[in-house]
């Protein structure tokens, strides 16, 4: 069976108990899909750039690095709820389904900010959220955590960098 023949279904999202900062992807890749697990594969700089942030010796469990963000106050999702894709790369994405992220701003008020994690998961949230009643929710798009090497990638530190602007609303 082609990869393209089978629909990827994004994960439910992790939700601490106030949210106040919504980090989103925009697919899981083929390894976190396997593990089933966000930001799975072991070559991306989430969780590192993460524990920067907040001078945290890494976690290698799973749960461990799931309940570290619900501490923080840190929700994870995805802009696409599902799509078709070869490999991992955002740019083979067809017939991306968006998640309904605008329920997720209604049943959790608290969330003050939303970080695109990279220009796909910006982009599709720019395309299909309208966020003209949620005038106390900023949006900002963040340097992609993807191991995958691009044109204009940053280094691990300019990463940590950019992404310390979540602290501000945690």
């Amino acid at each position: 069976m082609n990869e393209l023949d089978k629909k990827l279904i994004s994960f439910p999202p992790i939700l601490p108990d106030k949210p106040k900062v919504l980090i989103l992807g925009s697919m899981p890749g083929k390894i976190s899909l396997e593990k089933q697990q966000y930001y799975g594969n072991p070559r991306n700089h989430f969780w590192p750039i993460l524990f920067e942030l907040f001078h945290q010796v890494p976690l290698e469990d799973y749960n461990e690095k799931i309940d570290f963000v619900k501490r923080h106050g840190i929700a994870l999702w995805d802009s696409i709820g599902a799509c078709y894709r070869e490999g991992s790369l955002d740019t083979s994405i067809l017939d991306e389904e968006p998640n309904d992220i605008i329920g997720l701003l209604r049943d959790h008020p608290t969330i003050r900010l939303i970080a695109c994690n990279g220009t796909k998961s910006y982009t599709t949230f720019q395309k299909n959220v309208d966020l003209s009643d949620w005038d106390d929710v900023r949006v900002i798009k963040m340097p992609s955590t993807s191991p995958i090497p691009g044109r204009y990638t940053k280094s691990f530190m300019e990463k940590v960098e950019s992404w310390s602007e979540i602290l501000i609303y945690l």
